[in-house]
């Protein structure tokens, strides 16, 4: 009993913040579009038979003609990729610089880590406009060492986004490969070299491969917020960016279409559902053939 207690808890959890809600957005995403409060029908004040009867697949229908959704979701696709990657090549040494530092300095700089979050998130995007603009501290000291004869046009481009991405997220890379890191076994590492291998060659083919899950939880936990998002492209990608976060916004506050935005928010979660169903599969399969 205390066991089934103990399991009931995480998935009561899961029903109540996602499955309800996205039963919810299934539900709207099938609907119509109604200048109405809520804008769209049926609901459930007409009765469970309108709801079968009138609800349809017009709108999943819809978002594959029109082609600024797909460039939407294929643009996000794009910049979250590229941003995950990028934000590895920054988290991956600084994990590394952590977890070979001296112990009693681990945790000074697993504070200064997780400092920035202590400060608002719209604060710290804001920032960033003042540092990238044409007047910006960025270009500013660029000019003062004589680098650039005129301004850099970084603001309201992708360049930005990325930065803005990178900075944001990084710390959600550093965490879960510093805590692979941490636990590696030193011995491993003087064994493959007492072998023949280089520093470089122990690196590739211990350090890597044992750190392998804390890489793929880091690209997770990048990844999959920086597909949706919406402030930093907005605030420093400007109108050129394209993100389906940001086409989300406009369905919903500008457009009043609650019908369409859910059908794409529905497309988006099964975006982000289906990679992490295969990884679950595949760390299964490891697992079984493990034992």
């Amino acid at each position: 009993m205390r066991r089934a207690l103990l399991i009931s808890v995480p998935y009561f959890w899961l029903l109540v913040l996602f499955l309800v809600p996205f039963a919810m957005v299934f539900k709207i995403s099938l609907s119509d579009s109604v200048l109405a409060i809520p804008p769209y029908a049926p609901t459930m004040k007409e009765g469970i038979w309108a709801l079968l009867t009138q609800l349809d697949f017009e709108n999943f229908t819809f978002l594959t003609t029109d082609d600024l959704y797909w460039k939407a979701y294929l643009s996000s696709v794009r910049i979250a990729a590229i941003s995950t990657v990028l934000t590895l090549a920054v988290g991956y040494p600084v994990a590394y610089a952590m977890a070979r530092a001296p112990e009693e300095w681990r945790a000074t700089l697993m504070m200064l880590v997780i400092l920035p979050f202590w400060t608002s998130f719209l604060i710290r995007v804001y920032a960033w406009i003042g540092i990238l603009s044409t007047e910006g501290f960025l270009n500013q000291f660029l000019f003062g060492i004589g680098l650039i004869s005129e301004p850099l046009t970084i603001l309201n481009t992708p360049t930005a986004v990325y930065i803005g991405i990178v900075y944001t997220y990084v710390p959600f890379m550093i965490l879960p490969i510093y805590a692979a890191l941490e636990r590696l076994d030193g011995s491993l590492i003087e064994a493959a070299e007492d072998l023949g291998c280089s520093r470089l060659q122990a690196f590739w083919l211990v350090t890597i491969p044992l750190s392998k899950n804390g890489i793929i939880a880091g690209c997770f936990l990048v990844f999959i917020p920086a597909l949706g998002e919406f402030v930093i492209p907005s605030l420093l990608g400007g109108s050129s960016t394209l993100m389906i976060g940001k086409v989300l916004f406009e369905e919903f506050f500008s457009n009043r279409d609650w019908p369409v935005a859910s059908a794409v928010a529905v497309i988006l979660l099964l975006i982000l559902i289906v990679p992490i169903i295969l990884f679950q599969r595949n760390e299964q399969k490891q697992a079984e053939a493990d034992q």
